[in-house]
């Protein structure tokens, strides 16, 4: 069972990096060009929107919450593009070159953290004083 997972993570990590080579791919849609935008931006961010300390909903949203885009994002991509991102993907980690980061997103993720935190206490206002 762990050699599965190990194996799924693999595929997955090589899907997350196929979908950035997609992304900048002439040839994909432009709706797969979104959706992978997005799960490229999160997947790759150094900030989760979950921080994992909080239990089971900081892994729950890099369990689901990743699995879910990449995989929705790979319906919508042509499997020729598909399948030329991936071996531009495999022949990236086997390189060893790094992962990119997404510093933009790392950025949007702060931002939206501080407009909820901004929300709530604006709500909890009244109650406070």
């Amino acid at each position: 069972m762990l050699t599965s997972l190990r194996a799924w993570l693999a595929r997955l990590k090589i899907d997350v990096l196929a979908l950035w080579f997609c992304y900048r791919h002439a040839r994909t849609p432009l709706a797969a060009k979104i959706v992978a935008a997005l799960v490229v931006a999160y997947a790759f961010s150094p900030i989760d929107l979950i921080p994992d300390f909080i239990p089971v909903l900081g892994y729950l949203d890099d369990a689901l919450l990743l699995p879910l885009g990449v995989w929705l994002a790979l319906k919508l991509i042509p499997d020729a593009v598909l399948g030329e991102c991936r071996a531009q993907a495999v022949q990236w980690l086997e390189e060893r070159r790094p992962v990119p980061r997404n510093r933009l997103a790392a950025v949007a993720i702060v931002g939206v953290w501080l407009l909820l935190l901004w929300l709530a206490w604006l709500a909890l206002e009244p109650w406070l004083v």
